[in-house]
């Protein structure tokens, strides 16, 4: 097996490319969706529901797991993977997002950022070093830096300003990161807001610090649809060709189809799991609300070629009976089938760009997924 931190790239399709890398607990095929586990857990699923559905790696929160159970216990009880009993790859992100949307309850300064949490009120200093403490106590296989997400709509001088943080946070993370240390990766944040000249000079100050993997943060933040695809595909190019790129918190099927045709190869959002609780499901005939008054008689299967134990074993009827009745059941059964839809989707996805017909593939999903409704 490669040592941890291999990235191999394998056929492509225009800009569009599949890889492997390789992690301290196993390879990734890319591009890969990570199902988010915020505190430890994909939400009403186990390991073994995970497998099953395909999840090649998981994400889980820096913040969230700081504060509860605390990053300490983690450790003590033998690190994130034995803790929730799963064996595959992990990425924990900084933790940054979620300070930074408690706005009011926290302050910036080059010290890192100082914070009140949202449990119990308690202030807490999230600094470079800390954040690196903390993952390497999770034992992730992938560790995102700490670095500032400028909200949309910041002006240029916030932006550079912000910009000029990032980079010397990401270069402590750096120094603190110990070469590989047991194995984890660092990834570094290219950040710049919707200044495409800034864009390019966050990645070059970056690709100077030689991390393992590079990702695009700050989009899908509030702008339009148009506005994060010009970013996506004036930035992606910038970042190197023989590292993972991750597009953070993206998800929705159009949305992973234009990374991917940027040359992204991996994506995570808690958009399919969230609108699974919600009563959203997504087909490859496009999404179904399950809410809805039509499928209160309904006897077919949601979709009728799908692998996963809700669709296998009932209704739409059943399943709407289980949403209007607040069961926790649905739930499960609804993130059980949306995992299973991403999963299947990003192997089709792979197997197009591997034959070279992604983009047939990207306009029939398109049609699934109008822009209205994707």
């Amino acid at each position: 097996m490669n040592l941890p931190g291999t990235f191999t790239l394998g056929p492509g399709d225009g800009s569009a490319r599949t890889g492997r890398l390789t992690t301290a607990h196993g390879e990734i095929e890319t591009p890969v969706f990570m199902p988010v586990g915020t505190q430890g857990t994909v939400k009403s699923l186990c390991p073994d529901d995970l497998r099953t559905i395909g999840a090649r790696i998981i994400l889980g929160n820096t913040y969230h797991l700081y504060l509860r159970p605390g990053d300490e216990l983690v450790a003590k009880m033998g690190g994130l993977h034995r803790f929730m009993a799963w064996d595959g790859p992990i990425l924990t992100d900084s933790g940054g997002f979620q300070v930074f949307s408690l706005s009011g309850l926290r302050r910036i300064t080059e010290e890192g950022v100082t914070f009140s949490s949202h449990i119990d009120g308690s202030k807490h200093l999230f600094s470079p070093e800390k954040v690196i403490s903390i993952e390497r106590n999770l034992g992730s296989d992938i560790m995102m830096v700490l670095d500032e997400c400028v909200p949309y709509g910041a002006d240029r001088a916030y932006t550079e300003k912000s910009l000029g943080l990032t980079t010397r946070w990401a270069t402590r993370c750096r120094a603190a990161h110990a070469p590989l240390d047991r194995g984890q990766l660092l990834f570094g944040i290219v950040q710049g807001g919707f200044f495409k000249d800034l864009r390019a000079e966050s990645a070059r100050q970056l690709i100077d610090l030689a991390f393992e993997g590079y990702a695009l943060g700050g989009l899908s933040v509030g702008e339009s649809r148009a506005e994060m695809y010009d970013i996506l595909y004036d930035a992606t190019p910038l970042l190197p060709a023989d590292k993972p790129r991750y597009l953070m918190g993206v998800g929705a099927p159009r949305d992973l189809l234009a990374g991917m045709a940027a040359g992204i190869d991996m994506f995570d959002c808690v958009l399919p799991t969230r609108n699974a609780r919600n009563g959203t499901l997504f087909t490859f005939q496009g999404k179904v609300n399950i809410k809805r008054a039509e499928y209160r008689e309904d006897d077919s299967p949601l979709e009728a070629d799908c692998p996963c134990y809700a669709c296998r074993t009932f209704s739409k009827a059943y399943l709407r009976h289980l949403y209007v009745a607040r069961e926790l059941l649905s739930y499960r059964l609804n993130t059980l089938h949306n995992l299973t839809f991403f999963s299947r989707f990003m192997a089709q996805a792979r197997q197009a760009i591997r034959e070279g017909r992604f983009e047939a593939f990207r306009t029939a999903m398109e049609a699934a997924y109008p822009e209205t409704d994707a």
